[in-house]
């Protein structure tokens, strides 16, 4: 796949609910995911391609998505593109509602994501 397909197969993918079928086909083996903070209790950072499914099945198992808007991707030379995630959740556990908002960046090398890095707002920042 050519960079442009790779971002815009990965939002097409967000929109439809196939993140987790877009991972063997998008990302590379050892691709690296960095959070902002760290979620669920793993740290920051994730390595592999293993790790990055367990970071989704986490997040499924813990969060039900009540709306999602996802807009993008915005492109940053051959190398990277952004995506802007805006989702409603509920805590599966507590009940609990919120409103996400977070910038994913996406580093493509060799035709395959290698790094993704995710930004919050800062009023959204562990305090």
């Amino acid at each position: 796949m050519t960079f442009m397909e790779i971002a815009q197969e990965l939002v097409a993918g967000c929109r439809e609910g196939r993140e987790n079928e877009n991972l063997g086909k998008l990302y590379a083996e050892d691709a690296v995911s960095v959070e902002a903070a760290d979620m669920g209790g793993t740290g920051r950072e994730t390595r592999g391609l293993e790790g990055i499914r367990g970071k989704h099945a986490w997040w499924d198992s813990t969060f039900e998505t009540l709306e999602a808007k996802v807009t993008g991707p915005y492109w940053h030379g051959e190398e990277s593109f952004a995506v802007l995630f805006e989702v409603k959740t509920r805590n599966k556990e507590s009940g609990e509602v919120d409103d996400m908002h977070e910038i994913g960046v996406y580093h493509v090398a060799d035709g395959k994501i290698v790094r993704e890095e995710f930004f919050y707002p800062l009023e959204e920042a562990p305090k």
